[in-house]
């Protein structure tokens, strides 16, 4: 029987959907971190019952405890969603593992009535998004800055988030990016062309959020303008009126193939990994899933030229910062230069982007975490640097003001 003293300490997963995973990048990070930590800790992912009927619902999964909160965990009510979820942690938890910053108003009251341990992942630099309203962005600007204070240990995704950490807070944030080896190339089959015949060419491929900070419009001009590859892009259409436009503007043309969400995994596996040239138009955020997942694929990556998507490959990739210049990289595509690109992106991922290497760093921070009071700070120097210096350094991510 074990003793308080030797007892497995307790892991409180906070800011997902629920496991098993499903599409989401937080969502896929606390499944790998329950395979890979769940015989060292005690480990309890929150999920929300919005998501999972009670048919569905398991106490345990793997190596986890599940505990149900009966809130949508994504859009305005991920603030209830994920305060609840504190607070009900409080009762078990040594360890708080919050995913995101929208219940971050709570974590002033934890520091000070309780002595549990918060790491808090930020989530990429959330409140400059363009799907949030002014007051949602003026609610997560200032959670992002209570969630970084009161936490013991703040996580960023991207050297790029870290940067803006230690502008804005001062603080020394610990970059853990995603890992993509989960991910499966696998090969097409007789019953894949039957029903995606676009399979027998080469093609251009992209998955994500039907949303305007993922540069859709951009994307979908480009390859209307253009008969060098044709496009598939599979997203949430119908879930949006930006993306209910699109859908009804560019689903008759011959070279661009609009899918709705696919939630077959195999399909999913075979368009992706089978794919001449993977398209990321990701503007806001860290390091993005999909982008990892497809460079661990050995894809060629044509991404938007933010920082973030710059720093994840590595400045590797090909890369557009408008319509022309898109449509530009997409005619001068050629079978040598993707091929280079497509081995560079792999050779990085495999080195960076691995489960079990991002779960060897969580473990590191959990532990440091448990021996911690007080935060790692760091004095920035470019608090003074006018806004427009930083935009013609290429910096533009490092603006702290909030000015929306």
């Amino acid at each position: 029987m074990k003793t308080k003293k030797n007892r497995k300490k307790r892991i409180a997963i906070i800011g997902t959907v629920g496991v098993p995973a499903n599409y989401g990048g937080f969502e896929t990070l606390a499944e790998h971190l329950i395979e890979d930590l769940g015989q060292d800790y005690d480990i309890t992912v929150f999920c929300s019952g919005k998501r999972y009927p009670k048919e569905e619902r398991k106490a345990t999964y793997k190596n986890a405890k599940l505990k149900y909160i009966p809130l949508e965990a994504n859009g305005i009510q991920s603030i209830p969603y994920d305060t609840l979820s504190i607070l009900y942690s409080l009762f078990f938890s040594d360890v708080l593992l919050v995913l995101g910053v929208a219940g971050a108003w709570i974590l002033p009251f934890v520091r000070f009535f309780t002595n549990k341990k918060i790491i808090i992942s930020i989530d990429g630099i959330e409140w400059k998004r363009d799907k949030w309203n002014f007051l949602a962005k003026k609610y997560l600007y200032w959670a992002e800055g209570l969630a970084v204070k009161y936490s013991h240990i703040d996580i960023s995704d991207n050297e790029s988030i870290q940067d803006y950490t230690a502008d804005r807070y001062g603080s020394l944030s610990r970059i853990i990016e995603y890992g993509a080896d989960h991910t499966l190339k696998v090969p097409i089959t007789e019953k894949a062309i039957e029903d995606y015949p676009f399979l027998q060419n080469d093609y251009a491929f992209k998955v994500c959020r039907i949303e305007p900070e993922n540069n859709v419009h951009v994307i979908l001009k480009a390859f209307e303008q253009t008969n060098k590859l044709p496009l598939v892009i599979v997203g949430n259409w119908d879930k949006s009126e930006y993306g209910r436009t699109l859908k009804e503007q560019y689903q008759s043309l011959d070279n661009i193939h609009i899918l709705d969400p696919i939630y077959d995994q195999e399909k999913l596996d075979i368009m992706r990994g089978n794919a001449t040239l993977y398209v990321h138009g990701h503007s806001a955020g860290g390091t993005n899933p999909s982008l990892v997942e497809a460079m661990y694929l050995g894809l060629p990556i044509l991404a938007y030229g933010v920082s973030y998507n710059r720093v994840t490959t590595e400045n590797k990739a090909i890369y557009f910062e408008n319509l022309e210049e898109l449509v530009s990289e997409i005619n001068n595509v050629n079978t040598y230069k993707i091929n280079r690109i497509g081995q560079q992106m792999s050779e990085i991922a495999h080195r960076r982007y691995t489960w079990k290497h991002i779960a060897f760093k969580y473990d590191k921070l959990i532990q440091e975490a448990l021996e911690t009071s007080n935060k790692m700070g760091v004095e920035s120097k470019t608090k003074n640097v006018p806004y427009k210096n930083l935009l013609k350094m290429g910096h533009a991510h490092l603006k702290t003001n909030n000015n929306f």
